[in-house]
């Protein structure tokens, strides 16, 4: 039997025919018919074959007990409550969800319980000697009536299900502002991880998503993210965390299931420091929509190192851009761009004025002259090993903002 939703007739009519001994009877079987039903279930499932010590044992004999005595008590009257029975098989089902199982177990169990009760029932009724329309009407009653007890017991699996999984989703989004927040102890999010479900990793790498629009403007969502990734979407600023690196497997499978986002991979860094994954991934989103790096669909902070390095500190980059390359301020446009064009060369590859002309395509004697008015417009700083560094830098920051203007400042 699968987990598909039952029939639930009910038996709420009086059965023609039946002596008002027969519910007397048949109570008089109930205490041996629940021990022999347990046993026989505890024999033939093995997820039911554990100790009847406790809780467990004590929920499956009160709930076999109740399920056959309201069913004597509604062949006896059809009116009779039904409350507590439907309350155990609720419990039941919803043992089952928390367990982690599926219904498969707890169905078998209700047709093994209908079996041997039938079986006891045919001996009760032969031994009235009652006419077989009543044992037919009795049976259609019985079989009906565990249809409904399965019922009910997975309206109350499928509550637990909703219930565990909602409560699930709140450990998890807790545990993921945890996680960002500075100064959280291990212990604590160990805590908050085993209510979610979640084992922390060792290292995790965090995304930061900016939403855009989708293909044929459907909505983008997280159903179908992996389930080991922590994500919020609703948030300002959508971000979700993936335990340890993030291989290429893993990143189309993201960018699969987020195809309406803009995804920036931060680095996979130990988890106490995810927050600076996110900050890395955020400030990749911002020189992509400056244009500064190449604007993707995902971008990969480790493609981009140097970029977000410089630019982690937009004013201290303007700083040192105005500080080593001010001077040039004074210098006329067209000299100062040419001055530029041969500083960077030489200063990254320190070669002869014949290989840095036949990289720029001019005369080797242009280039001693630039190499020349270089010096006397920097000094002799210009071949300090720091300064060198520091123009170099700077350069580095004047291509990636080209747009920025040089302020006057010293060298």
């Amino acid at each position: 039997m699968t987990n598909e939703p039952y029939r639930t007739s009910r038996p709420a009519r009086m059965i023609d025919g039946i002596p008002r001994t027969l519910p007397s009877a048949m109570r008089a079987e109930l205490p041996s018919l629940t021990e022999e039903i347990i046993a026989e279930i505890r024999r033939l499932i093995p997820e039911y074959a554990r100790s009847m010590d406790g809780l467990y044992g004590e929920t499956l004999r009160v709930g076999v007990t109740q399920c056959m005595k309201t069913f004597v008590d509604l062949v006896a009257d059809p009116s009779a409550p039904r409350n507590g029975r439907d309350a155990m098989c609720r419990l039941l089902g919803e043992y089952e969800a928390r367990e982690g199982r599926t219904l498969d177990s707890l169905q078998a169990a209700y047709r093994i319980g209908c079996q041997i009760a039938w079986q006891r029932m045919t001996k009760v009724v032969l031994r009235a000697k009652l006419p077989a329309a009543v044992m037919g009407a009795l049976a259609d009653a019985l079989f009906s009536y565990v249809n409904e007890l399965a019922a009910i017991s997975a309206e109350g699996y499928r509550n637990e299900q909703r219930r565990s999984g909602q409560a699930r989703q709140q450990h998890r989004a807790r545990l993921l502002r945890m996680v960002l927040e500075p100064g959280v102890s291990r212990e604590a999010l160990e805590e908050v991880a085993e209510h979610a479900d979640w084992p922390l990793p060792p290292t995790a790498t965090m995304a930061a998503l900016r939403p855009g629009m989708k293909r044929d403007d459907a909505e983008p969502g997280a159903a179908a993210i992996d389930g080991d990734i922590l994500a919020d979407l609703a948030c300002p600023r959508p971000l979700a965390l993936i335990p340890g690196p993030v291989l290429e497997s893993r990143e189309s499978a993201l960018a699969g299931a987020l195809d309406g986002y803009r995804i920036a991979i931060g680095l996979n860094v130990p988890l106490e420091l995810a927050a600076d994954s996110l900050r890395w991934a955020q400030q990749a989103l911002v020189l992509a929509d400056k244009g500064i790096i190449h604007s993707a669909p995902v971008i990969r902070c480790e493609e981009h190192l140097i970029e977000l390095w410089l630019l982690s500190d937009m004013k201290l980059a303007r700083q040192i851009l105005r500080r080593q390359m001010g001077v040039l301020e004074a210098i006329p446009p067209n000299e100062r761009m040419w001055l530029i064009d041969t500083f960077e060369p030489w200063l990254e590859r320190r070669g002869t004025a014949t290989e840095i002309a036949a990289m720029l395509g001019v005369h080797v004697q242009t280039v001693r002259y630039r190499i020349n008015r270089l010096k006397e417009i920097f000094g002799d700083v210009i071949d300090n090993p720091d300064s060198r560094l520091a123009f170099e830098l700077a350069l580095r920051v004047m291509r990636l903002l080209p747009d920025e203007k040089i302020q006057a400042g010293s060298s």
